[in-house]
């Protein structure tokens, strides 16, 4: 049985259902009563019960969307009275003990299921589990039995294993359908912004590459020559830097190393590769006067309030933008960051992800609310109330908790100050400055007002103070010039 609750909304009974469908995530339905709440308690939480107790969660999942593990599982319990015993313990024992294993360590689903994921799974089995061409046959049937179901039920459009030769001992799988099958898996095991990091880089500059270079290599032929030129046309044809390099390293790494892992591939190439040597990155900063025209220059414009809280506070954008109203306590004059808005762009479609956590748990801080930071955020609370009242419907509601929005409630997000600030600057003859870049410039004034390195870590929410000196060099040089002064009168005339 399902779980269930009453809801009272515009004086109506509400049915609340909440169940976990077939991958184990929470799912939730309302049915309306239409009985007004004034006396009909008793009758409202009768039709409760028989919802809860009719309710079929099945009927309502995507069983397309589902995992092909539980796809496996699910056919088994639909089909166990229509096939012959001896053909349906068959089929069962190679799922519970092999096929299925595997695929509830690799989920994907049902509709997202690949030759590809498919060949994987066969040199798993193959090379991993030494398993005789008899038992992959018998694997196969039950694959390509299922998946035969899954067409005829118009879950997916064709049965991928209808391309695939089990028994074929050297691997046909393609360097780049590999990486991309990868992708397809990491993309539940990750957080959104991490798979959205992942696609851009495989399916818009690793991918096309070797399609356009190497057409037609295989997996199990990629040497670490073919990965270093690929690195050295990146640097020298495209202008990417060392740092850059080094992220598609790491996608390209830990892809092959997953390959090693269920013995698609003898060895990981990737990890006899030579990556350039990563310059060491010195923050572009703001002295205070310039902030103090800056601030001039950003006086009335929507990006106003978030300079001045990188350029003081020293927040992330992600940050900014994930400030909530809960986060300010007015009487005890504090501001907590604890919640962060980003933006990932999954198969061409850019989502905003919010999150109730930090970069780092070091990043989870409270700093104090100071009186010039405090009457904007009132004069902002303020013209919110006043917006919301003159939009009347047309405010939108999504957002009523966060103090970074504009005129009709709608979230001011994080790409808009990447790209509006240095912007504005460059129309202004300021010299150019990354938005990011005000938190160096936050860091550099802490600095000069002689507040130690230590303290400037826990301002910005640094998770070691390593971070807070290789990325800020320069505030050395303050005490670098405090020294030689210091010595300066026994030098020589």
């Amino acid at each position: 049985m399902v779980a269930g609750h009453l809801r009272e909304q515009n004086g109506i009974y509400q049915i609340i259902l909440s169940w976990k469908d077939i991958n184990g995530k929470r799912k939730g339905k309302q049915i309306s009563t239409g009985l007004p709440v004034k006396g009909n308690k008793k009758r409202a939480e009768q039709m409760l019960m028989k919802a809860r107790t009719e309710f079929d969660p099945e009927s309502t999942t995507n069983n397309a969307d589902m995992f092909f593990g539980k796809f496996l599982q699910r056919w088994l319990k639909d089909r166990a009275t229509l096939m012959n015993p001896d053909l349906y313990a068959g089929h069962a024992y190679n799922i519970k003990t092999t096929i299925g294993v595997y695929f509830d360590a690799h989920p994907i689903s049902l509709q997202n299921l690949s030759s590809t994921d498919l060949e994987n799974f066969y040199e798993h089995e193959r090379m991993g589990n030494k398993a005789s061409t008899k038992s992959l046959l018998k694997l196969h049937e039950t694959v390509i039995t299922s998946l035969s179901h899954a067409v005829e039920q118009g879950w997916i459009s064709d049965n991928p294993a209808e391309r695939v030769n089990p028994c074929v001992k050297d691997s046909q799988i393609l360097f780049t359908a590999f990486l991309q099958s990868w992708l397809k898996m990491m993309k539940t095991t990750v957080k959104l912004t991490t798979y959205s990091s992942y696609a851009q880089a495989i399916n818009k500059k690793i991918v096309p590459y070797f399609d356009e270079h190497h057409p037609g290599l295989r997996l199990t032929e990629v040497t670490a020559q073919h990965i270093q030129d690929y690195y050295t046309h990146e640097m020298l044809d495209n202008g990417l830097t060392a740092n850059t390099v080094k992220h598609r390293h790491a996608n390209i790494r830990k892809a092959l190393q997953y390959a090693y892992t269920i013995d698609l591939i003898p060895g990981n190439p990737a990890a006899k590769v030579e990556l350039p040597k990563i310059e060491k990155y010195v923050g572009t900063y703001y002295n205070a006067t310039q902030l103090d025209q800056m601030f001039k220059i950003f006086k009335g414009d929507p990006a106003e309030f978030g300079v001045i809280t990188a350029a003081f506070y020293g927040l992330r954008r992600s940050e900014i933008v994930g400030l909530k109203w809960d986060a300010i306590d007015f009487e005890r004059k504090t501001i907590t960051v604890r919640h962060t808005v980003t933006e990932a762009t999954v198969d061409g479609k850019t989502t905003l992800v919010k999150a109730d956590s930090t970069k780092t748990k070091s990043s989870f801080r409270t700093l104090p609310l100071v009186a010039p930071f405090e009457q904007i955020l009132l004069r902002m609370k303020a013209e919110q109330a006043q917006n919301r009242k003159l939009c009347g419907s047309c405010y939108c509601q999504e957002y009523l908790d966060y103090i970074y929005v504009n005129e009709i409630g709608e979230l001011v997000k994080p790409g808009y100050l990447t790209s509006h600030v240095p912007a504005i600057l460059q129309k202004n003859d300021m010299p150019k400055l990354r938005f990011h870049d005000l938190r160096h410039s936050c860091a550099s004034l802490l600095f000069a007002h002689g507040v130690p390195l230590k303290e400037i870590q826990a301002w910005l929410g640094h998770s070691t103070i390593g971070t807070t000196a290789n990325i800020y060099t320069h505030l050395d040089e303050n005490s670098k010039i405090d020294s030689a002064n210091a010595i300066i009168s026994i030098l020589p005339c």
